[in-house]
């Protein structure tokens, strides 16, 4: 058996929105036979499924490369899609037969190609001290059988989308942190089964992240700019060929969220009585909704993602529930972890629970939050009342083992915790274990400061104010990093 799998573009499977003019392909190589080698290979690439329309085909070429071959002189259209397969021959002269089917999608590559206009929610909207999340939203039609539809979007700040009251994409902190008046990513979503025949919404939540929020340990904020915006544009192609775009521009409505703060080091407070049941959906009344303002931003400097997004990667169960000596309700989490808790609570409406977050107990098993300095990684949330609520926050992350909990109806349940582990979406591909128990905690450890700290950039901490981009540990850890798992995408950006 000789055969060829695990094809990837720029190291991810099916990638869409690229900006890459040359892509890079690679594959591997599989065989029942010790000391298999590829001998030589062809690519070939398509504008359809069928490869009835050939773009590019190398021909046979004798080679034993099968990373970073690149389909050269192939031209680069934007918002296409290449299909493309690979077959080799081994050294013993067996042929691999065609690979499965594999494609990548181009992005934007144009700045001219961004017919969208930067909004933002009105400054009239909230005080002038208020730290409230807008929403936004946006009805629209579709006519006519889609044949495929994708949504190219960024923010100053950081956002999470939604389409026909669903959540779009797993992706969270997007755009990510980066340089704001240098270059900015957007991310690609392919949406085509979330939209429906006849009317549609569209809905955005923006948050300050590392653009507009607090930033460093002397309490600044707003260091790149001091107003969140969306940028979006959804491409929907019909079957008939034709192209309908639904972009940001000034028909846009905004309104306050339930989301009353939500800062990367102090946490989120959110009130549930200010939830908008549908605000997401087709026919929601949004009379009461404000028109949003239209502002000014480089497009010159947006790039397609070039990183692997930060997602929910696995979830802890508590291991302990402590009543410490000066009388909190503590839960341990059994792991030092970056993410947050998701939980269930009970209650009247306008009951306020709390959860901080700290990674040790002190020297007399009391909740210690000394090391977090300024930071509050503080959860806050106003029950709405009625059924048991489930909550989990959006635009934060908290690094912690332990949490102590403030307004929550005795007795406290364990099973209503869970720890969200959250960092970079990177493949996993290495390990280590061995005989002694210690040193396999060593490489536990190793692994478990990769996960902390790697959150769309290298970061000195995960838990004070701090948290800062540094790449001082991440050129020394790098090498271990490798072996780990797959870091090119994430060393790229």
């Amino acid at each position: 058996m000789f055969a060829i799998t695990d094809l990837r573009c720029e190291y991810r499977l099916n990638p869409i929105g690229l900006n890459t003019r040359q892509p890079r392909i690679s594959w591997k190589l599989q065989s029942d036979a010790r000391g298999t080698l590829q001998a030589a290979y062809r690519l070939v690439v398509a504008a359809d499924e069928r490869f009835n329309e050939l773009l590019w085909d190398s021909g046979r070429m004798e080679s034993d490369r099968s990373a970073h071959v690149v389909p050269t002189g192939l031209e680069m259209a934007s918002k296409k899609r290449y299909y493309y397969r690979v077959r080799a021959w081994n050294i013993n002269g067996e042929d691999s037969g065609w690979s499965a089917l594999a494609y990548w999608e181009m992005g934007l590559l144009a700045a001219s190609e961004w017919q969208a206009d930067w909004i933002s929610a009105p400054a009239a909207l909230f005080a002038e001290d208020s730290e409230q999340v807008p929403m936004l939203r946006k009805p629209f039609r579709v006519d006519g059988a889609v044949r495929s539809a994708s949504i190219f979007a960024t923010a100053l700040g950081v956002y999470e989308l939604e389409l026909n009251g669903s959540r779009i994409g797993s992706d969270y902190f997007a755009p990510g942190w980066t340089s704001y008046d240098h270059r900015l990513q957007y991310q690609a979503y392919d949406v085509t089964a979330m939209l429906r025949h006849g009317e549609n919404a569209l809905g955005a939540l923006l948050g300050n992240g590392w653009y507009k929020g607090y930033l460093g340990w002397t309490g600044e904020k707003a260091l790149y700019g001091d107003r969140t915006a969306l940028l979006l544009q959804l491409h929907i192609v019909m079957e008939d060929g034709r192209e309908v775009v639904v972009k940001s521009d000034n028909s846009w409505k905004a309104a306050g969220s339930p989301i009353l703060m939500s800062e990367i080091y102090h946490g989120e407070s959110y009130d549930a009585c200010l939830e908008q049941k549908g605000w997401s959906l087709a026919g929601y009344n949004d009379r009461d909704w404000q028109p949003v303002e239209t502002i000014k931003h480089n497009k010159e400097i947006i790039i397609a993602q070039e990183n692997v997004p930060v997602r929910k990667i696995e979830e802890l169960k508590p291991t302990e529930l402590i009543r410490t000596p000066s009388g909190d309700t503590v839960i341990d989490m059994g792991q030092n972890m970056v993410g947050w808790v998701r939980f269930t609570v009970r209650g009247e409406a306008g009951r306020e629970v709390e959860i901080h977050h700290a990674e040790i107990l002190d020297r007399d098993g009391n909740f210690y939050p000394g090391n977090i300095r300024k930071a509050k990684q503080t959860i806050r949330y106003i029950l709405k009342g009625g059924e048991a609520e489930t909550f989990g926050p959006h635009f934060t992350f908290q690094g912690f083992r332990y949490i102590r909990l403030t307004g929550f109806e005795e007795p406290v349940k364990l099973e209503d915790f869970t720890g969200v582990v959250l960092h970079s979406d990177m493949e996993i591909t290495g390990s280590f274990s061995c005989s002694d128990p210690m040193v396999n905690q060593l490489q536990h450890n190793i692994l478990w400061g990769m996960k902390g700290n790697f959150l769309d950039v290298p970061t000195d901490c995960p838990q004070r104010d701090e948290r800062l981009g540094w790449t001082g540990d991440a050129q020394v850890f790098v090498r271990t990093a490798a072996y780990l798992a797959n870091v090119a995408p994430f060393f790229t950006k």
